[in-house]
């Protein structure tokens, strides 16, 4: 018989938004936290540029407001940015008093620049933001008696009505009571039961063949709640980040936003420094204009990366800026400090989501999400440089205000079922997962990625629908495990972004097609459900 655990709030994700949200819930009411790796290993770990605050009178919220609806052409929800932006100085105290240590100058918060931002105001720690946070909130969360963690822990599906054989009307009509998840070490899939559930699983990067992301990020959120009838919305606007370092064996590191804030250039192999023929912002121009810019190099010139120089700054104040990406570029046997860093555009951040409200509500009730895996309308067409973690802190601590006051008028469902299994095998054929992984990447990679057109999305979807039909096929009569259902998710992911591409018949942000240069006037999100 498998095994049934009940909690007030359970927090899917073990990055900023899930650790946030479980942090302040835990004092009103027991918390379990699943996350499938350890608790470290989540896209927070690896955010190397900042937060984004208004912490200066030089600075204004309108400022950060007007920066982030510039970059998201026209689709932000200008309440989201308003909330975001005029909470963000609260939230980033927050950190603080838990004890972050951001990288301070003469007394003072050392504020950083990064493209489409207007004012120095990005809170930092040295180059590795994102691990400095967790590290501290892990901390935290492991102290806490009211939380419980479950590493090595998979959310497979969320448990609703149709757990249940009830027939809904409306897809408003729909609740959330947990999650199966499957327990890796014991090989068994247990049911967690919630009051409240909150989705912060991450991204999606993984779904392509070069992405800045770990290994975990693979739309498990994304694809549980389009399973479960949630809204998903506009997942067509994937943001590469321009500069990965160009070496296989570095695993698509990182080369932060900040070394172009820093005054690093773009060249390409003639040692041209082209960004002033693509934008008068040059290297500060938003990311989809870098990664566009140097994806029409590469393809003009037929060459596989360009180059990034810093070796016209000081090398000293280098390496303090900048000590994991100039540690890291020394393993593979390049001194920033006088070479060229050869870089590539690679995905980095999955700009759409679930879909919520203000109070990161999605539209199945008692289901909140918040970080990466959501929606909130902040973003739009294209993510500004430093507001995701922001967007994390911020949403987390709305779905907080808003869940624990519901806490007491809901209840849990005992009459869900366990995890059914009849009639599936052990199976040998796990080189057809591998396979499939490795097609869906390519697919996407080369039909999806920077410049899309009409026939390469068609093209696209026909090999996404029929790797759907394989991998449906397979999960059905196969044990589950999770490679199994992380290709799932992944195929999952991929027809939702090829299926939204469809759907816009404009070049807007992130999204741009050789079809639809222009952009058009009508300002539409694309929703699927």
């Amino acid at each position: 018989m498998s095994k049934k655990h009940s909690y007030d709030f359970l927090v899917i994700g073990s990055g900023i938004a899930g650790l946030t949200f479980a942090l302040k819930a835990a004092e009103h009411g027991t918390v379990a936290i699943v996350t499938k790796k350890e608790m470290m290993e989540a896209n927070t770990a690896y955010a190397q540029g900042g937060i984004a605050g208004v912490l200066t009178k030089h600075d204004s919220f309108q400022k950060h407001i007007n920066d982030t609806l510039e970059a998201g052409a026209g689709l932000c929800n200008r309440k989201s940015v308003e909330l975001v932006v005029k909470e963000g100085p609260r939230m980033i105290r927050e950190l603080i008093d838990y004890g972050v240590q951001f990288t301070q100058k003469n007394g003072q918060l050392d504020l950083g620049r990064e493209g489409g931002h207007s004012e120095n105001r990005i809170v930092h720690a040295a180059d590795a933001t994102g691990y400095e946070i967790i590290s501290v909130m892990v901390e935290k969360v492991k102290n806490h008696p009211n939380i419980e963690i479950f590493e090595h822990h998979f959310a497979m599906e969320f448990l609703t009505e149709h757990h249940l054989g009830m027939d809904v009307k409306s897809v408003d009509d729909i609740h959330c009571f947990g999650v199966y998840v499957l327990n890796e070490p014991e090989n068994e899939v247990i049911r967690m039961l919630a009051k409240v559930t909150v989705l912060a699983a991450g991204g999606a990067g993984m779904v392509y063949q070069h992405t800045t992301n770990p290994s975990v990020a693979t739309g498990d959120g994304i694809a549980m709640a389009y399973r479960a009838k949630a809204e998903i919305e506009n997942m067509e606007f994937v943001q590469f980040h321009p500069t990965s370092l160009a070496i296989p064996e570095a695993g698509s590191f990182l080369i932060s936003e900040a070394v172009r804030g820093a005054g690093g250039i773009l060249r390409n192999a003639s040692g041209e420094a082209f960004m002033k023929n693509y934008d008068e912002r040059k290297e500060l121009a938003p990311r989809d204009i870098v990664a566009r810019a140097i994806d029409d190099q590469l393809k003009k010139r037929g060459e596989d990366h360009v180059f990034l120089d810093v070796t016209h700054l000081d090398a000293g104040k280098v390496k303090e800026e900048f000590p994991t990406i100039y540690e890291t570029c020394l393993k593979y046997g390049i001194d920033i400090t006088k070479d060229q860093i050869p870089v590539v555009p690679a995905t980095h951040y999955t700009c759409g989501g679930v879909k919520t409200d203000l109070q990161g509500r999605t539209s199945i009730k008692n289901l909140y999400a918040c970080g990466e895996v959501a929606s909130t309308g902040l973003h739009g067409a294209n993510r500004l440089a430093s507001n995701s973690l922001l967007e994390s802190l911020v949403f987390a601590d709305q779905a907080y205000h808003h869940s624990f006051k519901e806490l007491d008028e809901l209840s849990y469902r005992d009459d869900i079922p366990e995890w059914d299994e009849s009639g599936t095998v052990n199976t040998e054929e796990w080189v057809l997962v591998s396979h499939n992984l490795q097609e869906l990447r390519q697919v996407m990679w080369n039909y999806v990625g920077i410049v899309r057109s009409n026939l390469r999305l068609e093209r696209a979807m026909r090999r996404v629908e029929l790797l759907n039909e394989e991998v449906e096929d397979f999960y059905h009569r196969t044990k589950v495990n999770v490679p199994l259902c992380e290709l799932r998710n992944l195929v999952s992911v991929g027809y939702l972004i090829v299926r939204s591409a469809l759907q816009r018949k404009e070049s807007r942000g992130l999204h741009y097609t050789t079809d639809y240069p222009e952009t058009s006037d009508e300002l539409v999100s694309t929703i699927i459900n």
